[in-house]
């Protein structure tokens, strides 16, 4: 079915689609009070599913934080301001292990890179005329789930839409970091440590599905796993700090892999319309 187009005086032509009936508006700017605020809501009604499931992962990095010595009040503001799994759980692992700063910059930065080819794409979804501060904030919390958001979305992603996306997307990744904090300290330590657990269950279940069905996934995990514990036991590697070890053996691997499985643009660009729906 071919989408509709009507003319509602936020811009020069709204887009809608076959299933929806929220606008697709290019330009903040061009809208009035009443239509941003409804792409507002909208934004965190569409994200609303993602909200829960970022509780459910982000209580797991409370019980961590939590058995990191961290507050409730760092712990929230540390998922406010990292709202990443993986890059949340290393920053709390090189916490854990007292690393400098550096290194949990260092190590927070590689987890993280990802994100940069992001934003890079999402900036084609953002109209020419955007301001460089709306371009910044919605820069400032991309993720898996919500750059899927943006890019399935029709037309330009407009900043009204995406501030409420991310609203519900940043307190809920912060509640739930915030619930595991207060639940690891006020839980029994054998009850902390068997919910400690269920942050590698949330690993295992990002991992597997993608290592089912691409061999290269496959190899990437089970030489990080291989890599990760010869190099624990290596008498001088194990005694570099685990926050650098990380650094080096992403760094290796990931650079290895890109080498030997190098993916066609042909195959990127299937793989991201696929991430996309």
């Amino acid at each position: 079915m071919q989408a509709a187009y009507e003319n509602t005086g936020c811009n020069e032509r709204n887009l809608y689609s076959s299933t929806n009936t929220i606008p697709a508006i290019s330009s903040l700017k061009f809208c009035t009070k009443s239509e941003t605020s409804m792409l507002f809501l909208h934004g965190i009604r569409d994200a609303f599913p993602i909200g829960l499931g970022y509780f459910a992962v982000s209580f797991s990095l409370g019980i961590a934080a939590s058995m990191a010595g961290l507050n409730w009040i760092q712990g929230m503001f540390l998922s406010l301001l990292n709202n990443a799994s993986a890059g949340e759980y290393a920053g709390i692992s090189a916490i854990r292990d007292g690393s400098s700063y550096l290194a949990i910059a260092l190590l927070i930065f590689t987890a993280n890179a990802r994100y940069l080819l992001m934003s890079c794409a999402l900036s084609q979804k953002l109209s020419p005329s955007l301001p460089l501060h709306h371009r910044m904030l919605i820069a400032f919390d991309i993720t898996d789930e919500l750059f899927g958001l943006a890019i399935a979305r029709p037309g330009y992603a407009e900043p009204a839409y995406m501030y409420g996306a991310y609203l519900m997307g940043m307190i809920s990744w912060a509640g739930g970091t915030v619930g595991g904090v207060l639940a690891g300290n006020v839980l029994p330590a054998i009850v902390v440590t068997a919910l400690s657990a269920s942050i590698y269950g949330m690993f295992l279940a990002i991992i597997m599905p993608p290592a089912k069905k691409n061999r290269t996934v496959l190899f990437v995990v089970l030489s990080g796993f291989l890599l990760s514990s010869i190099c624990s036991v290596l008498p001088i590697i194990s005694g570099i700090s685990e926050s650098v070890r990380i650094i080096l053996l992403t760094l290796f691997i990931a650079g290895t892999a890109a080498i030997l499985h190098p993916v066609s643009d042909e195959k990127s660009s299937q793989s991201t319309a696929e991430n996309a729906a």
